[in-house]
């Protein structure tokens, strides 16, 4: 039996089903939609890992939407003896000033995650900045 058939007729422990994440993003969505009240809302999504996401999010979200889409390069490093998580990033958004969410999926601890918001929040000065993460654990 292949794994697709064994993973279709059996249900993992601790996953949940699709249409409670599709629940939790429209929910999400909402909240944003609160949360901004119509501004415009510029959305960074992190690549390769956070389109898919960010396009399920995106449309729950009534307010005008600016997609850019940023690629990262992750390295870790050794710098004076300690390890070190560096960030660096493609061509970076216009969004100083603006309403800023950045989308990005979190494959473990998130710590790439927190790297790069904190890189988006010094280096672009948006008015304001939000989360949204898409969380996936393997087990």
């Amino acid at each position: 039996m292949s794994g697709r058939k064994a993973a279709k007729g059996a249900k993992r422990q601790g996953t949940i089903s699709a249409g409670r994440i599709a629940a939790r993003v429209a929910d999400l969505g909402r909240a944003i939609t609160r949360a901004y009240q119509g501004r415009r809302v510029d959305v960074v999504v992190m690549m390769d890992r956070g389109f898919v996401f960010a396009a399920d999010l995106i449309r729950h979200v009534d307010a005008p939407v600016v997609c850019h889409f940023v690629q990262e390069d992750v390295r870790d490093v050794e710098h004076g003896g300690h390890p070190r998580r560096e960030v660096a990033f493609g061509k970076a958004p216009e969004v100083k000033g603006r309403d800023v969410l950045v989308v990005d999926a979190v494959l473990d601890s998130g710590g790439c995650f927190w790297t790069s918001r904190s890189s988006v929040e010094s280096r672009w000065s948006p008015i304001t900045l939000g989360s949204g993460l898409h969380l996936m654990v393997y087990g």
